[in-house]
């Protein structure tokens, strides 16, 4: 059979964390897939740290970031970007990833050039176009025109199944993050951040991270007031927050929380050093999707800073809790597992519903599958 040419496309941190474990997958089948590599760096810095810890070149660089950019800047420049990128490759097949405007305007493109996509982690869902926003309307309309689905979990599959999808075009695979958080587990890179956590042992480290665009003012606020009362309270906590880029939440956050002993700013980390804050961290407070994936893992509980979550597997298996962004709200999930040692347990010790760490084997395989039962029906045409 002719070597296919895959397009793997993607432009932010935590797509970039998920995918690289399928690119790495597909260049070792080099004999049946050629790999083409294409990002949009709708995140730059971010982006470019996890390119350099699973040592991914890009073919292609869109290099569409720039100062506050709107969605529909973000999706016009992608689309004017990758369009020449396809009418200059031809690839066979294009790969994108979750939920991102990137993947979106990626997918779209492909659709256009009636080029076959796609879909790693499809299927997710909380049915509100506007919690997350944009990312709901994003995936489910990457799912119209998807050709192949890898649904991380049962629940993701069942949802496109609820929605008319073909069975035969959806595949449980797991979790890329599983895959990618057993390539780091392998990397040893030191950071002053990992040097104080074990200076500070004792302590019980509490990893925030937020950025969503929902979450943005008040709500953030809310949240910032939360972890003050928490780290004044509370003398054996330490509180880590690697700060989005974004200028925004860089402001506040200064603002709110850059002069307390125990709580501590950082900028966004490698993602090898990433994990292994996790690891060593009692609590994850996070508005992020990857997170209720990646901390699970690493038997840590997640509290999530949202109002709804797309991956009810989770919640289902006891590693993570929706509390919103109230005040009160924060501060009594956060005491409650300080003072209840089994419901701390509870959630550490529960099992990871997100896969064995071998999804972008799954996925590969698929698509060879999916390749070379198109070649039979060709030739029976």
């Amino acid at each position: 059979m002719k070597k296919k040419k895959v397009a793997v496309v993607f432009g932010t941190r935590p797509e970039a964390i998920k995918m690289a474990p399928v690119v790495r997958e597909l260049k070792k089948q080099a004999d049946f897939f050629q790999t083409i590599v294409i990002v949009t760096a709708q995140h730059r810095e971010m982006l470019d740290q996890v390119l350099d810890v699973f040592n991914i070149k890009p073919d292609y660089d869109l290099n569409v970031m720039k100062q506050n950019q709107t969605l529909a800047d973000i999706t016009t420049d992608v689309l004017r970007g990758i369009d020449k990128i396809y009418l200059e490759e031809r690839p066979d097949m294009v790969l994108v990833h979750g939920d991102t405007t990137t993947s979106f305007a990626a997918a779209l493109a492909a659709y256009y050039h009636k080029i076959s996509i796609g879909h790693v982690e499809a299927g997710l869902r909380t049915y509100d176009p506007y919690f997350p926003f944009p990312e709901e309307a994003n995936r489910q309309l990457i799912d119209t025109i998807t050709d192949l689905y890898f649904a991380p979990t049962e629940a993701a599959k069942q949802n496109l199944l609820n929605e008319g999808k073909s069975r035969s075009r959806i595949m449980v695979t797991g979790n890329t993050v599983i895959d990618a958080i057993h390539y780091t587990s392998n990397t040893k890179s030191n950071h002053n951040i990992l040097d104080l956590m074990k200076a500070k042992a004792d302590q019980k480290w509490i990893l925030l991270t937020m950025h969503r665009r929902e979450n943005h003012g008040q709500p953030m606020k809310n949240v910032f007031e939360a972890v003050i009362h928490i780290a004044d309270e509370h003398p054996e906590i330490e509180i880590l927050m690697p700060v989005h880029l974004n200028p925004k939440i860089q402001l506040l956050a200064n603002e709110m929380l850059g002069q307390h002993e125990r709580i501590h700013l950082v900028e966004p980390l490698g993602v090898d050093v990433f994990h292994q804050i996790v690891d060593q961290s009692w609590v994850i407070l996070t508005d992020s999707g990857g997170l209720q994936e990646e901390a699970p893992a690493l038997d840590v509980p997640v509290l999530v800073l949202r109002d709804k979550t797309e991956r009810p597997e989770g919640l289902e298996a006891g590693t993570l809790k929706v509390i919103g962004t109230e005040k009160n709200s924060v501060i009594k999930e956060v005491e409650e597992l300080l003072y209840n040692l089994k419901a701390y347990e509870k959630m550490a010790k529960a099992l990871n519903p997100y896969g064995d760490g071998k999804a972008s084997q799954k996925i590969i395989k698929e698509i060879q599958t999916y390749f070379e039962r198109s070649e039979k029906l060709d030739e029976i045409v």
